[in-house]
């Protein structure tokens, strides 16, 4: 499929780089708001650099990956959606609920396909962690925690202001890698309880070139609270830029016959344990693909590879939807002291060795 990239920032580089695993996806030009930087990327990696509503008109450009700043997604997506391509866009799908929405409703009357990142939940390991819950290993799930917590991204991000503003903080951040993972090992949410904090107003930058300046926060930075799924499962949660250093896994989760230690869920590969009663962790072999790198294009691929199929993809518009709703609940739970329920479901995405040819996807 034709592939064209908007937004040529950090994260576009690790796309463009890891596309190059997956020959369905041919990326036939970049563009970004400001024209030096999409002629940058493009001469860094051998691409051609266009004004974004000349990619938009492009016809031999099926899919558009959107990786413009949160508060731009669903914006850049709509364009693409009326010039008639399917659209993929970084995570999150949106800034809010009612407007990821717009964008879905929008793809259904069109014809076209919404897909979203994260698809990290597509890498060997975690789909090794789904496998070992499909098949029983744990029981019934039970429940688990999900911690990400760190200082904040102004040490090392060159322009990290928007990690404060509208459309950050560390629920929009890193959540989806967390949420999106646990609803492909445990299903839906079904009710969301949280709380929310604001430790600063006011951040200074560490980082090269902005080192000294300050800049305004204007979202939570501290989130924690429970997440219900539709199976029963009670998972506890904490998403934060405000702690300088905590011990705690990225990912477990407990059943009724084992507990599970699940990787980094913004990774694609590392270690999956097993415990069960009166045995020590085990390590489990992680034999499926994707695994060893940063595959970040797979969950692209995928839609490239579903749509040619007419089967459905795995990063879906709906499974980002979803997340986005859980997400913006503990904002609303922290406000109202209310437990939040989702008017959103999904199913779980089907597992990745159901399309897998010769051990890749195909």
């Amino acid at each position: 499929m034709g592939v064209g990239i908007i937004g040529c920032g950090n994260i576009s580089g690790a796309y463009i780089k890891a596309s190059r695993n997956f020959p369905v996806l041919d990326i036939r030009a970049v563009a970004d708001l400001r024209p030096e930087v999409a002629a940058a990327r493009a001469a860094e990696h051998g691409l051609v650099a266009k004004p974004i509503g000349a990619l938009l008109s492009d016809p031999s450009i099926d899919l558009v990956i959107n990786l413009t700043i949160p508060r731009a997604h669903v914006e850049v997506g709509l364009r693409a959606l009326a010039a008639g391509k399917h659209v993929y866009s970084e995570k999150p799908l949106g800034i809010a609920f009612a407007e990821g929405k717009r964008l879905i409703d929008a793809a259904a009357a069109a014809g076209l396909r919404v897909g979203s990142a994260p698809d990290t939940f597509l890498g060997g390991a975690h789909q090794t962690a789904r496998q070992l819950i499909d098949k029983g290993a744990i029981g019934q799930p039970i429940g688990g925690t999900a911690f990400f917590m760190c200082p904040g991204h102004e040490s090392w991000h060159p322009d990290p202001t928007f990690y404060y503003d509208f459309g950050g903080g560390p629920m929009l951040d890193m959540g989806p890698y967390y949420i999106t993972d646990l609803v492909n090992l445990l299903g839906p949410v079904a009710q969301v309880l949280g709380m929310t904090s604001m430790a600063r107003r006011e951040r200074t930058i560490t980082s090269a070139p902005r080192k000294g300046q300050t800049m305004p926060v204007h979202v939570p930075t501290h989130v924690s609270g429970s997440l219900r799924f539709a199976n029963g499962a009670i998972v506890q949660i904490a998403m934060s830029f405000d702690v300088a250093g905590h011990n705690h896994l990225p990912l477990e989760i407990y059943g009724t016959e084992a507990s599970l230690i699940v990787p980094d869920p913004n990774n694609f590969g590392g270690e999956v344990k097993l415990k069960r009663p009166g045995s020590e962790w085990e390590d489990e072999t992680v034999a499926l693909p994707y695994a060893d790198g940063n595959y970040r294009s797979l969950g692209v691929a995928d839609m490239a590879h579903g749509i040619l199929a007419d089967r459905p993809h795995r990063a879906s518009g709906a499974l980002a939807l979803h997340v986005l709703e859980v997400m913006e609940a503990f904002d609303k739970s922290s406000r109202t002291g209310q437990v939040v329920e989702m008017s959103t479901t999904v199913e779980r995405p089907a597992p990745i060795a159901q399309s897998l040819v010769n051990g890749r996807i195909g």
